[in-house]
């Protein structure tokens, strides 16, 4: 064992080495920051918005929330074992999903609106079409995706023929519906695979994972085009900016952080005023210029994406702020809690 020990502490010393050798090129290519290029930008004011819808359906901790493509319903899954779609104008629920496993972590609405996906410590992805019912008025399951060796963590639709799903065996899946088969398999990640971002165009996406890094894929490939390193800790949430040309992550490390793509590099860097919690996700207003996390310590903190500045945080939540999500027009941000409620904020 002894000799083992000194190998891995060697192997370990030696990759030390190669990312400090990474990050001295990256300092070296680096020759201003985002902020000081952005010292003459005017800044922007706080964010004027409140809950306004009130959620109240789960009786259990609400783990993920995702908005449709149509800006209007959302889809959240609970440790109580169902699935709501909500329509955030009214507040009404469209539908109420129960689950074969209660362990949901992860939920996907497709862009068109017409199928959700589930998964969690079943070890499966679950598809379900909205829009045709069984008699009891259930949405009807389209597949049960198995074949997992973790649990499932994450999962978007890339259209309404293919989804694609991020595990804790470190492997991501790319699986056509209507055959119910693998057309991608492999293993992406050094750790679980934890939160997935579909950039605007949908032909790419990026991945962040226990092991501290976040990754850039084309979704016709099955290797990385970049890896970015920065994180001290798990990377909780990913989210493309807008533009295509950047994305922010959210981690356990409580810092929240900007990459930009081109310059192969992480450009700013988000922290709270009091560094106590972890960021669980993480989102972007459509302008690209607001930067909003969901944290540990119950509120969503929001900074100015360009001058790195804390600008203040929506509070309400009464447990940890699990997961949050944009609507793609911009106009509002839905959160879920471990408070078992969801609120809309606009």
């Amino acid at each position: 064992m002894g000799k083992d020990d000194g190998e891995v502490s060697a192997l370990r010393d030696e990759l030390k080495g190669l990312f400090d050798k990474l990050k001295q090129e990256q300092k070296k290519v680096s020759d201003c920051s985002l902020v000081d290029k952005c010292g003459d930008v005017g800044g922007v004011s706080r964010l004027h918005i409140t809950t306004k819808r009130y959620l109240k359906g789960h009786i259990n901790k609400v783990n993920s929330i995702h908005f449709a493509g149509d800006s209007r319903h959302c889809v959240s899954g609970s440790l109580d074992g169902k699935l709501i779609i909500w329509d955030t104008w009214t507040g009404n629920k469209v539908q109420i999903i129960p689950l074969r496993s209660s362990w949901v972590m992860s939920v996907a609405f497709a862009t068109s609106g017409n199928f959700v996906a589930c998964g969690g410590m079943d070890n499966m992805c679950t598809v379900y079409d909205l829009n045709n019912r069984d008699a009891t008025g259930v949405a009807k399951i389209v597949r049960e995706l198995a074949g997992y060796e973790g649990f499932l963590s994450s999962c978007r639709f890339l259209d309404d023929r293919n989804i694609l799903t991020g595990s804790g065996d470190m492997k991501i899946c790319i699986w056509e519906l209507e055959t119910g088969k693998k057309t991608s398999d492999f293993e992406a990640h050094a750790g679980d695979v934890v939160s997935i971002s579909m950039s605007p165009d949908g032909k790419q996406y990026v991945t962040g994972s226990v092991d501290k890094t976040c990754k850039l894929w084309d979704v016709r490939e099955q290797k990385p085009r970049q890896t970015f390193f920065g994180h001290q800790a798990d990377v909780n949430s990913v989210s493309f900016h807008p533009g295509g040309q950047a994305f922010v992550t959210a981690s356990e490390d409580k810092t929240a952080r900007l990459f930009d793509i081109r310059s192969d590099q992480q450009v700013c860097q988000f922290e709270p005023p009091n560094q106590s919690s972890g960021f669980t996700s993480c989102a972007l207003s459509l302008s690209g210029r607001y930067i909003l996390c969901g944290s540990d310590d119950n509120n969503i903190h929001y900074w100015d994406t360009l001058k790195g500045n804390h600008l203040g945080s929506l509070s309400g939540h009464e447990n940890r702020v699990t997961s949050i999500s944009m609507s793609p027009n911009g106009m509002a941000l839905a959160s879920c809690s471990w408070d078992n409620n969801v609120r809309i904020w606009v």
